[in-house]
């Protein structure tokens, strides 16, 4: 079973930092989870929420600042928004990311972004995940570079969530833990990987764990 630090180490650190994926790694995590939005320059960076306002001393929309605008912004914890490529370099290959499209227009430049990673630094496919919600981001992923993996975000529908997933070929499901139980995760490592999140506290991760599924996501990987 896989440990997946959620947007690095959520639960010691700022989400989705340098610092915060630094310190998942010294927790000995087999993958970290990161969202990423595209910014009005064009360049992907690190970031979960669709505005600034609650993880920096900034305000308004990620896609409506620059690069250099929101490199100027500080995230709680006095650290700075990476981007993609800053966390790809950071990481080295080194353990599975799992890359989710949150913001709009993100697909093809992560598609490129990976794609050069893996030619051209050293990284291998099976380090990488790509997911969503968004259906159209993972199609366009998927008609971009089909090697790469691609993982659905599930939180309601799960009929339409696998269904969707067999036609692109993905190879996980990730899905609420809420959602979860012995059966579900039977049924669905028949055809995928099961990713399940986000598992914080002791009780649900003894119950998670016993369902035997692929990997965990949790604020407190340490936990796990």
């Amino acid at each position: 079973m896989l440990i997946i630090g959620h947007r690095g180490a959520k639960g010691h650190l700022a989400e989705n930092t340098i610092e915060s994926i630094k310190k998942a790694l010294s927790l000995g995590v087999d993958g970290i989870e990161i969202d990423i939005h595209r910014c009005a320059s064009g360049q992907l960076v690190v970031f979960h929420d669709f505005t600034i306002d609650r993880m920096t001393n900034g305000t308004g929309e990620v896609s409506k600042h620059t690069l250099n605008q929101l490199k100027q912004v500080e995230v709680k914890g006095r650290c700075q928004i990476p981007t993609l490529s800053e966390v790809l370099t950071f990481v080295n290959n080194k353990c599975l990311v799992n890359i989710e499209l949150k913001g709009h227009d993100t697909a093809q430049e992560a598609s490129r972004l990976i794609t050069f990673f893996i030619e051209k630094k050293g990284w291998d496919y099976k380090n990488i995940i790509v997911s969503s919600f968004q259906k159209e981001l993972l199609e366009t992923v998927y008609n971009t570079n089909k090697n790469i993996p691609l993982g659905v975000l599930v939180d309601t529908n799960l009929e339409d969530a696998v269904a969707f997933a067999k036609k692109i070929n993905a190879v996980s499901i990730h899905i609420d833990y809420t959602m979860l139980t012995q059966e579900i995760v039977e049924n669905l490592k028949e055809n995928f990987k099961v990713f399940t999140y986000t598992v914080n506290n002791l009780k649900p991760i003894k119950r998670i764990k016993s369902y035997g599924v692929d990997g965990i996501i949790s604020d407190f990987p340490d936990r796990l």
